[in-house]
């Protein structure tokens, strides 16, 4: 028996023994597009969700800003994007259009990458601009969110006559699910908002997990940031494995992305018949594991069935190596338990750039043993950062037998991030 296992763009097979292994894959397959990506996008829009057209929306405004994902996230931007422009211009041919980067705390997209995500015409064509959440003067305040924390945005997004965005919706490990406000906290937040927002005291709240919207106190404060920042309009798709569009949802933000994150959870959402011994799985290849940062998202998925004890296998490339100065740092800071002390004792005005992966890695490795399976990370690195490294995931699994016996019972989640796993 062999298993697929998503990893960087060509992906890696596990060839391995698996007669005692249980695979857990969601089941987007089973939701079937009933139309071409340009198609479903164009009848959502059609047919919005609780709000009128874009078109109607752009009548009378001087200027629109339109949130856009940058080049970490899989959003099928080519589809959306023509037409949000389309629609906008048909409703108001003289309206100024800007489009804002949601980069929240990643690095800014290259051209090359923008070029990938949108196409050269739109790149050459029109006006692009790429949020800084660490400049403080192209941010401003807008208000105070309900955590306590300052709401700061883009001034390009708060000066704009009219906010829109596009986006994708899978689960979260933390937020519950992505897109709807998440365009706006954290994608064009000023650093003090994110930080905030991702304070320890959040991250550690047992509603701060994957699929959890409701009691969920980052997601308290993303929806106050979203209405604050008057974001009118949303475009959010669904993707399967392929990273297709099989469904789309356009109109209000919080209503049409509630309804997007319900049809989600009927397809996403699987149930193990025990926990396991061993558990493998991946951050669904590139461009979501293009660093160990962003990796943290599958290894909370593995964490939700992984039993006492158990070793945990996390397949990604992590071409972009770590994924952030202070997230590296931070890794590097001790020992598991002294980081999980230090990070405990931090207040929310004082988080600290990206702590909030490392707490959450820290969380799972004083749990689990983690065996990290990347062909570009320094094997020496891995050790540093309390992990096991692996070139292949055969060569993890035979480490993880020895570790757990070969009766060891074994858990495959191939895509940990489109996978929801509930116990």
């Amino acid at each position: 028996m062999s298993v697929n296992i998503p990893f960087g763009k060509a992906g890696m097979t596990l060839h391995a023994d698996l007669s005692n292994a249980e695979i857990l894959e969601s089941h987007i397959g089973e939701l079937k597009a009933t139309d071409t990506e340009d198609g479903l996008v164009q009848a959502a829009m059609a047919n919005p969700i609780d709000s009128p057209r874009l078109k109607e929306l752009a009548v009378g405004k001087t200027s629109c800003t339109i949130i856009i994902s940058d080049h970490t996230r899989p959003v099928a931007s080519k589809h959306i994007i023509p037409a949000m422009l389309s629609e906008l211009r048909e409703g108001n041919p003289s309206i100024d259009i800007t489009l804002l980067v949601a980069t929240g705390f990643h690095r800014p997209s290259s051209k090359e990458e923008l070029v990938a995500k949108l196409g050269q015409d739109i790149v050459d064509r029109e006006r692009i601009v790429i949020h800084n959440s660490r400049d403080a003067s192209s941010n401003v305040k807008i208000g105070v969110l309900p955590s306590g924390a300052a709401c700061v945005i883009d001034k390009i997004a708060a000066k704009a006559d009219l906010l829109v965005a596009e986006g994708f919706i899978e689960p979260h490990f933390f937020a519950g699910f992505s897109g709807g406000r998440k365009s706006v906290l954290p994608g064009i937040s000023d650093q003090v908002t994110v930080l905030g927002n991702h304070c320890s005291k959040f991250i550690d709240s047992p509603y701060a997990r994957t699929g959890v919207l409701d009691g969920n106190p980052l997601h308290k404060d993303m929806l106050a940031a979203a209405e604050m920042a008057h974001l009118a309009y949303i475009v959010n798709v669904i993707i399967d494995e392929d990273k297709r569009v099989v469904d789309a949802f356009a109109g209000n933000p919080v209503t049409a992305h509630r309804q997007g994150c319900d049809l989600l959870l009927k397809y996403c959402k699987v149930k193990p018949a025990k926990r396991g011994d061993i558990v493998i799985s991946s951050n669904g290849g590139y461009p979501l594991d293009q660093n160990l940062y962003q990796s943290s998202k599958a290894i909370a998925t593995a964490e939700t069935c992984a039993g006492e004890d158990g070793v945990i296998i996390m397949c990604a490339s992590c071409i972009d190596g770590f994924g952030g100065t202070h997230f590296e740092r931070l890794m590097f800071s001790g020992t598991i338990d002294e980081i999980l002390e230090r990070l405990s004792k931090i207040p929310p005005k004082e988080t600290i750039p990206e702590m909030w992966c490392v707490q959450i890695f820290t969380r799972i490795m004083k749990k689990h043993r983690i065996i990290l399976v990347t062909t570009y990370l320094d094997h020496r690195m891995v050790q540093r950062v309390n992990m096991i490294p692996a070139s292949s995931p055969d060569e993890a699994l035979a480490m993880a037998y020895i570790m757990k016996g070969r009766d060891a019972k074994v858990v495959v989640i191939p895509d940990g991030v489109a996978t929801l796993v509930v116990k």
